[in-house]
């Protein structure tokens, strides 16, 4: 969407030529000639952002600023000033106004400015957005609002009140263990115990030991019975992640047990029977393991009765910032810290960062942020190095669904938009960017403003 401007400047002129100039930029430009008449546009437009000029009739450009701030906060204003009136200039800052260019006007100059501004008043709007949401934990701690998080949510409500097995996919650190036990807290098991088992930190020569238990001397040092996990988790949820590590020796009687619901314990003569759901997770291709031999295929299919694929967190866009608030008040809380907020360039950072290590990755660097901020704010200085370093610019991902395949020329026109922002607004940087003439750049913006 193009952002809206309104400018106010009593010269007639002035708003025309600038709704032509900026056009290009992907500004909207409204006019008006009479402060006044700005304060009842603002009222009921929606405008991010608002250039006026300094000396104006009925009312100068700082006390119109003073009256914006005064009852439209959330808009930045940038104020025309003469040449060289930094005391102009200085008067405009001290009324709140975010920014001031200064006459003759330089377009190019006047769009970064007004781009700037947008930024950071959008930036500045989903901080305060993410705060507010932040002391909400979502679904039992599920914390999300994109649509793979929403089709998850979804999933969970409608298998929790069921005994289907389940099966979590998706990368190392997207909280799988989080979902799981998110299904137990919402099924009619919520009340009985939910046990968690990490299948690869079980020694191979214990794993069966460990679920189904072992009789008085089935082995050396087995000087009493002991109840297995399985056992342990009678009536309510068996949590069974890193599925694909279980040894292939172990693999049958664990489809046994799923089949009959029956377990033996080791050096038992007879079976026991169970009650208990199982939420297997993996974040390694099972397919591929059974193709391959490492994994049992009627195992598979036994646990891939509902399969639920957690997304990373590098496609749940804005998430990552209301994940990174719910860490941040849990940090700042246990720490006895008074960090309240991330900085808008922190948050920028985070955002554009890629995240291979998913929410884990996210826990540990708001953890290290918290602990080393010297202020209320965490910033960049507090990040760890390689988020610092981490790109802000926009980036295309490649298109998942039919659904998210672009036209080319749509896909053009957003690279060419996205080369001159990055250029600063210089059409000539941009050209040299995207390695074609000033000319061609030309005839591809008037293409995009009338087609916009």
């Amino acid at each position: 969407m193009k952002a809206q401007v309104l400018s106010v400047d009593d010269d007639p002129s002035v708003g025309s030529m600038l709704k032509r100039a900026l056009a290009p930029f992907d500004l909207d430009v409204s006019c008006v000639t009479d402060p006044i008449a700005a304060l009842d546009v603002l009222a009921t437009k929606h405008i991010d952002v608002v250039l006026t000029d300094l000396r104006m009739a009925r009312l100068d450009g700082v006390d119109l600023c003073e009256r914006i701030r005064a009852a439209f906060p959330d808009v930045p204003v940038i104020v025309v000033t003469a040449f060289g009136s930094m005391e102009s200039a200085v008067r405009a800052l001290r009324a709140g106004a975010y920014d001031f260019v200064t006459k003759p006007v330089d377009i190019e100059i006047i769009a970064r400015a007004l781009r700037r501004a947008v930024e950071h008043r959008f930036l500045k709007g989903e901080l305060l957005r993410l705060q507010r949401e932040a002391a909400s934990s979502g679904s039992h701690g599920i914390i999300g609002e994109s649509e793979g998080v929403q089709t998850v949510l979804a999933l969970i409500d409608r298998v929790a009140d069921t005994d289907v097995t389940v099966l979590l996919t998706g990368e190392s650190g997207t909280g799988k263990e989080l979902v799981a036990r998110a299904i137990h807290l919402k099924s009619k098991r919520a009340e009985r115990p939910l046990v968690a088992v990490n299948c690869a930190a079980i020694p191979e020569a214990l794993v069966e030991s460990e679920l189904f238990g072992h009789a008085r001397g089935a082995f050396t040092d087995a000087q009493r019975p002991r109840a297995g996990l399985m056992a342990r988790a009678r009536g309510g949820t068996l949590f069974l992640d890193e599925i694909a590590d279980i040894p292939l020796a172990v693999q049958p009687k664990l489809l046994r047990a799923l089949q009959e619901r029956t377990i033996r314990p080791v050096g038992a003569d007879d079976e026991e029977p169970i009650d208990v759901r199982i939420i297997a997770a993996t974040h390694v291709d099972l397919e591929e393991a059974v193709r391959s031999g490492r994994f049992r295929e009627d195992l598979f299919y036994r646990l891939d009765v509902v399969r639920m694929e957690l997304p990373p967190l590098r496609e749940r866009g804005g998430d990552v910032l209301l994940i990174a608030h719910h860490f941040l008040e849990r940090f700042s809380s246990s720490m006895g810290r008074g960090v309240r907020r991330f900085s808008e360039a922190a948050a920028a950072r985070l955002r554009s960062y890629a995240w291979p290590g998913n929410i884990r990755e996210l826990a540990n660097c708001v953890e290290r942020a918290v602990t080393l901020a010297r202020l209320e704010e965490i910033t960049v200085d507090d990040l760890p190095p390689r988020i610092r370093q981490a790109s802000v610019e926009s980036t295309f991902s490649l298109p998942r669904q039919p659904e998210d395949v672009l036209p080319l020329e749509e896909i053009q026109r957003r690279y060419v938009l996205a080369a001159v922002e990055a250029a600063g607004g210089s059409k000539a940087e941009a050209a040299r960017l995207l390695n074609v003439d000033r000319a061609t750049l030309y005839r591809w913006l008037a293409r995009y403003q009338q087609s916009g």
